[in-house]
């Protein structure tokens, strides 16, 4: 009988995770509540402060389970699609994971979060171009692909230039020394 509660408890977890990322991607900080993330979750409110304690609980941990979600698709469709990747996701997903991101630099429980996913983003650049994480033409690579997905996202630049700026940066960083 204990494990159909753990199953429950877990997917509700999850429920209540995924409904949190949905918030903070779609409006931002403002929009993560206890009461707007079970609502959206079709949870009970007493289901959110039952795994997560405060509101930065919830937030660290949405985060977090953003930030493996992204790297696990990154990881599965690798640099090489990232131009793709950005065509297929909303906009506004985007836009909240660097706003979390950025978040982060004025908030230390944070922090670490993005550090998992600026290292997991980077060692996906580094396997990309055959190299290790600490090579400074991956790290390169990595801040060039940033700055251009970063662009992308809030200035809405052409897909086209984003694709074209790519290629000419990976082939940059791929030249034998």
């Amino acid at each position: 009988m204990t494990k159909k509660p753990q199953a429950r408890a877990t997917q509700r977890r999850t429920a209540l995770l995924n409904a949190a990322v949905d918030l903070l991607t779609e409006n931002g900080f403002a929009a993560l509540t206890h009461r707007a993330v079970a609502h959206r979750a079709a949870l009970p409110l007493a289901a959110t402060t039952y795994y997560f304690a405060s509101r930065d609980d919830l937030l660290a941990e949405a985060f977090t389970h953003l930030v493996e979600r992204e790297l696990h698709h990154l990881r599965r469709h690798g640099l090489a699609g990232l131009a793709d990747d950005l065509a297929a996701t909303d906009r506004l997903h985007q836009l909240g994971l660097w706003e979390l991101y950025v978040h982060a630099g004025r908030d230390p429980a944070l922090q670490a979060i993005a550090r998992r996913w600026s290292d997991g983003c980077l060692a996906v650049t580094a396997d990309h171009l055959a190299l290790p994480p600490a090579h400074p033409r991956a790290r390169l690579l990595y801040a060039t692909v940033c700055a251009l997905w970063l662009e992308h996202v809030v200035e809405q630049r052409p897909l086209d230039d984003l694709r074209t700026l790519l290629a000419l940066a990976v082939e940059n960083a791929s030249r034998p020394e």
